[in-house]
């Protein structure tokens, strides 16, 4: 989807909207560790640290949520997905990555959202640390789908050959969430 285009069903609003499914857990730097494991060749667990060394790029996209609010120009900044993808190499028969945060929200999101080039784990959001209802210190943003596969409060992604569903898609949200298509529930589901 172009950016400053709006999708189906959609408005713009000024700022995202913040959504949580439980309370904002606390997080300490120091012993904070991000997960990459599943079908890989080499799991890793990242300290705030290593994070910190991983290169670090901007990227600016519309974000979209499914509850049909859209916000203009997010500047998201962190390590592109593809760097984390380089550090583990998934298998090639990888389909799927599972985000979880600490709060134990999950989300399914399609290998081929995750890989995209715009892809990011974010710590930055419009020039600032990333806020603690946002996500901070880490959050998966995924600007190609529906905010809901930007999984807030990371700690682990798990590279996976088939889909485990999430915290909303167990609930009958669509399994890939293209706003472009209005992919908000899965056939059948709604």
């Amino acid at each position: 989807m172009a950016q400053g285009k709006l999708p189906p069903g959609q408005r713009w609003v000024e700022r995202p909207i913040v959504y949580d499914i439980a309370a904002v857990p606390p997080v300490d730097l120091a012993t904070f560790r991000l997960r990459l494991h599943g079908a890989v060749a080499e799991p890793v667990d990242l300290s705030w640290a290593a994070i910190s060394a991983l290169p670090h790029e901007r990227v600016v996209r519309d974000f979209h949520c499914v509850t049909a609010w859209s916000v203009r120009s997010v500047a998201w900044e962190g390590v592109l997905t593809s760097e984390l993808i380089k550090l583990v190499q998934p298998d090639a028969d990888v389909r799927w990555v599972l985000a979880r945060g600490r709060d134990g929200y999950t989300t399914s999101v399609p290998y081929d959202g995750f890989s995209r080039p715009d892809s990011l784990v974010a710590v930055r959001m419009n020039d600032a640390v990333l806020p603690p209802e946002h996500g901070f210190p880490l959050r998966l943003v995924i600007p190609s789908l529906y905010a809901w596969k930007s999984a807030k409060y990371l700690d682990a992604i798990e590279f996976r050959r088939d889909l485990s569903r999430g915290f909303w898609e167990s609930r009958g949200y669509h399994d890939r969430g293209d706003p472009s298509l209005e992919e908000r529930f899965r056939e059948g589901a709604a």
